[in-house]
């Protein structure tokens, strides 16, 4: 039997001057969410810094793997 697909929630920010949006698992924002607050950022200035790092690689992929990352340290 399939598993459901979990649905995407999307969020609209402004990076660098640019509005753009992402599309994500509800279960990566909370982990991004968390990775933030640990470290006493709001969720928008996290995403902002992890958008920096690499600036060609997709955003989406970056968080997922900031949120697979912060996991993975034990968040």
């Amino acid at each position: 039997m399939r598993r459901p697909v979990p649905h995407l929630v999307k969020k609209s920010l402004l990076l660098s001057g640019h509005a753009t949006s992402v599309a994500l698992e509800p279960l990566f924002w909370e982990t991004l969410s968390r990775a933030a607050a640990q470290r006493g950022e709001t969720l928008h200035s996290y995403i902002s810094r992890v958008d920096a790092l690499e600036p060609e690689v997709p955003l989406t992929r970056k968080l997922r793997l900031a949120a697979l990352n912060a996991a993975l340290k034990g968040l």
